[in-house]
This record gives structure tokens, sequence and C-alpha cells, in this order.
């Protein structure tokens, strides 16, 4: 080989190394295609999740139920929890101290929207905030809470929410259906719950137009409802409850001696009925729930809450139990069978 072959050949060797170099740094510092498209879509479609805290001041079947009823709502508009919703539930466990211990904890999250179920727990909540946006719901006379006024308008700017504001008359109109001899009407509530004193004065003013007594029980604690109960005996022909936590808390409770007594329980919504009560003429706690739930995903989405009026949900459907009313001593009139849902050949609440 020439000296000038052995040159020319050198040449070649280097200028093919430095190309493979140059391809190699090339590969290394920049992303194919795909890559790169992964990684600009990973940046442009991931959002916070949003956050709901949701609080009861006590579980049973008729409130779990509303909040199922919102957690499905907000899943159905594509909400789901544990994908892009975070849910905060807190119990107050029937204690109005720990109900304020949460409404404290919840401000201090700052979720984008607390749901504040029952009476007690709506209180708790607009005490402690004035800027998050609160839905309450499960309250039958918010105007009585003072989360609204008697217009309707809410007392804060942050509050919204879902009223069962039952009207009386059909309620005492099924008491003297399904007992008609009945002269006095017992009624066990909570002194501390709002919509439970408010009930009591309705009561008060409406039972005499028709020839009836009141006698009134109050209960503060759950473990006082059975004793409650059995305190009518000789003195009550019906027993009549709406909407009071203790005494939901407690059912199984007044059910059980109320069939010692063979003393009918009307009530005013399904739960009570699939629990032990004779009938009752209220709204559909699941449906409670999902109704709440589009005032929810309308704050989720962006809404100002100033622009979601609170409502009343006041459909009203006849829950009956021709078990429990053998139990309890009464015959469920034929006319009002027609009209009812009959809840003893459905599934037990949980």
């Amino acid at each position: 080989m020439t000296p000038a072959t052995t040159i020319a050949s050198t040449f070649r060797l280097g200028l093919i190394a430095s190309c493979l170099s140059a391809i190699s740094l090339l590969g290394c510092s920049q992303p194919d295609a795909t890559s790169q498209s992964a990684t600009t879509g990973s940046e442009t479609t991931d959002e916070p999740a949003k956050s709901v805290a949701i609080t009861q001041i006590v579980e049973h079947p008729s409130l779990d139920d509303i909040r199922r009823g919102v957690i499905d709502e907000l899943a159905d508009n594509g909400y789901v929890e544990g994908q892009n919703l975070d849910v905060n539930f807190q119990s107050a466990q029937g204690n109005t101290a720990t109900a304020g211990q949460i409404a404290k904890q919840f401000v201090g999250d700052t979720p984008d929207a607390i749901v504040a179920i029952s009476t007690p727990s709506a209180q708790s909540i607009v005490a402690s905030t004035t800027s998050i946006p609160v839905i309450y719901t499960a309250v039958s006379d918010p105007a009585a809470a003072k989360l609204t006024d008697d217009s309707g308008v809410p007392t804060q700017s942050n509050l919204t929410g879902l009223s069962s504001q039952l009207p009386l008359e059909p309620q005492l109109d099924l008491i003297q259906k399904i007992k008609p001899d009945a002269k006095t009407v017992g009624y066990i509530y909570s002194p501390g719950e709002a919509n439970s004193v408010v009930l009591l004065k309705r009561l008060q003013e409406e039972l005499p137009k028709r020839g009836l007594k009141l006698l009134d029980i109050s209960a503060n604690r759950p473990t006082d409802i059975a004793m409650a109960t059995r305190s009518l005996q000789g003195r009550a022909d019906v027993i009549y409850t709406s909407m009071d936590n203790n005494v939901a808390s407690a059912f199984e409770a007044m059910t059980a001696a109320a069939n010692e007594l063979h003393i009918p329980i009307i009530a005013s919504d399904e739960f009570s009925v699939k629990r032990g009560a004779t009938a009752a003429l209220g709204v559909n706690d699941y449906d409670f729930g999902r109704t709440t739930g589009k005032m929810v995903y309308r704050v989720l989405n962006g809404e100002a809450i100033t622009d979601i009026k609170p409502e009343v949900m006041n459909k009203l459907t006849l829950f009956v139990s021709p078990e429990h009313a053998a139990a309890q001593g009464v015959t469920i009139p034929d006319d009002i069978m027609a009209d009812a849902v009959v809840v003893d050949d459905q599934s037990p609440a949980k």
C-alpha cells in the first residue's frame, strides 16, 4: 500500500467514525415522535382532582342514602371518587360539639365545596365559613335554622341547598286514616334540633283543630328514645316522627317499644318504614341526594354559588308496611294501600 493510499484510508475511517458519533449524539438528545407526544399529552391533560367535604350529624340509613345519591350524581356527571374527585366524609356521631370540630377541620382543608347533611351539621358549617361554597341538604326548615330568611334567600353568600318542607296536613290526614279512633298523638323529639322544635310548634297549633291532643316527650340522646317511647304507654294512641336525627339513630329501639305497646308509628321517610314504622308520607332519600348532587356539580363546574338558588323538594311518596302495622295493632285501609309503595317485599335497609 502506498503512502497516499494509507492517508486516504485513514481519512475515510475518521470520517465514518465522526458520522457515527454524530448520529449517536443526535439519537440521545432528541426523543422520538411517540415519546414527545406522550410527554406533551401528559402535561396538557392532567388536571387536579376536585375536592368535596361531606358531613352529617349522625349515620343512619336515611342520611346515608342521601350521601350515596350525591356521590352517584357527581359520578354520572364525570366527577368520580378516586379518579378526579376527592371525597372527605365525616360523621359527628350525634354530637353537636363534634360537628363544630368537623366544620373547623373542613374549613382548614379548603375543599371546593362542602355538603352539610342535616340541620345541625349545616348550622355548624355556616358558622365556620363565609367563603367556601356550602350546600345544605336534609333540612326541613332552613328559615328556622337561620340558613335562609323567610323569603328563602340564603343568609350567607356562600350558601345554597335543598330542603324538604313537608306539608303537615297530609301527614295528619294519614294519621287519622290509619288510626281513626286516635285521641292523642305522641311526639318524641330532640330539643336541640331546630327542625324538630319547629315541628313541635306546628303540631301544637294544628292538632287541636282536628280534635287531637299532643303528648310531646323530649329525648336528648339516642339512648333516651326507648324509654321515651315506653313512657307513652296508656297515654298516646299513635306516634308521629319526622326527620329527627336522634330518633332516626335509635329507630329500632323505638319500634321495638311501639310493638310491645301496640302503638302505630307514622313517619315521613321511606327508611323509617323499612326499619319498623307502619307508614310514612315523604320524599325518597336517594332521590333527595341526587337532586342535591346536581347543585354540587354546578359548583364544581365553576358556577357561582350565588347563581344557584335554594330549592324545595316536595314530591311525596307514600310508603307502607302491612307487617309492621299488624305488629303495632292496626290494619292499613285498602284505599291507602292502593296508592302506596309496600316495603315488605323490598330488601331491608343497610
